[in-house]
């Protein structure tokens, strides 16, 4: 997955606008629940196999620097 492709989007019509990895019904939230709980990206990835290990990464990449870009 090449960096200027969405990892991630919202529709209305999809779990009525909540942000899901694209192509899927996963919330990015259930990543970030996951990882709080201890969980390691690859149980998340194996309870998720929608998902793709790129896509993930990729938004826990762009999350990180969103975050950072707000402190700094």
């Amino acid at each position: 997955m090449r960096q200027s492709e969405p990892v991630v989007h919202s529709h209305p019509e999809i779990l009525s606008g909540t942000p899901v990895f694209v192509g899927t019904r996963v919330p990015v939230r259930t990543l970030l629940d996951c990882r709080e709980a201890g969980d390691t990206l690859d149980d998340f990835l194996e309870d998720f196999a929608g998902v793709s290990r790129e896509q993930a990464v990729q938004f826990l990449e762009q999350a990180t620097e969103a975050l950072l870009s707000q402190v700094a």
